[in-house]
């Protein structure tokens, strides 16, 4: 007989000072962190992480500011203003290794909230939509809050989570959040995808990150062969390459058969293709995306979008100048996995314009521009204009490679700034 208890008495163990693991994306608990808003009146100096949380999250709002302090991974749009206020900050870490923070004690956790797949015969839940950094964060925390949702898919993998391991259990049945990438793709984005897919060779093995350019790319590829997945995030639009056998993982070379991934985040329609799923393997991030584990897929192809790259080839992909926009994530991971692959090929993604009009391919990054992908790391670079192609190319090659994929419009600017840069160029 499982013991449920209100969200009112699960969240009276977390006390002030405490640090609070909050599971993220699809499984991000709102329930329970209404509960912590409920109760900030006695809580003051919670220190709360997490990766991507979505929905409305009462707790960053500015009233709290006392109560709870947002320390970030990885910033998603709730929790945005609060990180780059005083109420919160972000922590530069590849997402492989933050499981390390929890295991060697470096971020010790004193209570992890997760969303879980209701109990089997045998009692245990599963971690759903999200093992990611959860894995590592219910095995290592003091206290476990878990929210039993009938409306969680149950998956396959490193996520499962016995019923005697959790301190509160809380029933509440609501829909999980959703993405539709699919609706806000643009043109520009489909020839994104378009010149992505040239590049993609039968029998390799993909990596997608978030976005709207990840899955443009995914739904041109339905002239390829025997493909396989390796990701860190899995979208609806690895969904119809499956079901037609274009991705089938039987080249891959580890977890052959199987897709691979750390959580998925989507539509109702992905949560119900994963549900008991057993060809998708949901693994714990810190296998899933440590590059010597990447490496050894055949034909890695990694693809991954930036917010700017300069000419150079050095890539801004978390901030805008000083502002924290996201995080690091998974980018070098896979970057440095797939080149390290036999076969792989490190892809990066970008659009040469803003929606806004301001030039993506620039002379500098902004001032304070965090560099998540060093130039030394970069092989491939993609916009609607075409590929460039940097590894083994000097500076002045690389700008002129860049240039060439940049707007039309930003052309002249860039090659004036090259010619003062480089002076023969």
């Amino acid at each position: 007989m499982i013991n449920y208890t209100s969200a009112e008495e699960a969240v009276s163990i977390i006390q002030s000072g405490d640090r609070v693991f909050v599971h993220g994306s699809a499984c991000t608990p709102n329930f329970i962190l209404d509960e912590m808003a409920r109760q900030a009146s006695r809580l003051r100096k919670v220190e709360v992480v997490s990766i991507t949380v979505q929905g409305d999250v009462k707790i960053a709002d500015p009233q709290y500011k006392e109560s709870f302090y947002l320390n970030s991974f990885f910033v998603s749009k709730p929790v945005r203003e609060a990180v780059n206020d005083d109420r919160g900050d972000f922590i530069p870490i590849f997402l492989s290794e933050i499981p390390l923070l929890f295991r060697r004690n470096i971020l010790p956790l004193d209570v992890a909230v997760v969303t879980v797949s209701p109990p089997d015969r045998h009692g245990y839940c599963t971690l759903g939509t999200s093992v990611d950094i959860a894995r590592s964060a219910v095995d290592t925390a003091r206290k476990i809050i878990a929210v039993v949702n009938p409306r969680m898919p149950r998956t396959h993998g490193d996520g499962v989570l016995h019923l005697s391991r959790i301190d509160k259990c809380v029933w509440h049945e609501e829909e999980l959040l959703t993405v539709d990438y699919s609706t806000k793709v643009t043109d520009v984005e489909r020839q994104i995808g378009k010149n992505v897919a040239e590049l993609i060779d039968d029998k390799a093995t993909l990596q997608m990150g978030i976005g709207t350019i990840p899955d443009a790319v995914l739904s041109c590829l339905h002239n390829h062969k025997d493909l396989g997945i390796h990701t860190e995030m899995l979208s609806d639009g690895a969904i119809d390459l499956i079901q037609r056998d274009i991705v089938n993982n039987r080249y891959k070379g580890i977890h052959d058969n199987r897709t691979v991934t750390g959580f998925c985040f989507g539509t109702r329609k992905l949560y119900d293709f994963a549900n008991d799923n057993p060809s998708i393997a949901f693994m714990d991030i810190q296998h899933v995306n440590a590059p010597h584990t990447i490496m050894q897929n055949r034909r890695m192809h990694a693809i991954n979008c930036a917010i700017e790259i300069d000419m150079t080839g050095q890539v801004c992909s978390d901030s805008i100048g000083t502002f924290q926009y996201s995080g690091i994530g998974g980018q070098m991971d896979f970057m440095r996995g797939a080149a390290l692959s036999e076969g792989g090929k490190p892809i990066l993604t970008i659009t040469s314009r803003t929606k806004k009009g301001i030039p993506r391919i620039v002379p500098y990054l902004r001032q304070g521009a965090g560099v998540v992908t060093t130039r030394g790391h970069v092989h491939y670079v993609v916009t609607e204009y075409g590929t460039a192609y940097l590894y083994g190319k000097n500076l002045r090659q690389r700008a002129r490679a860049l240039i060439a994929i940049a707007h039309p419009d930003d052309r002249e600017m860039l090659e004036r700034t090259a010619f003062e840069r480089f002076r023969n160029y």
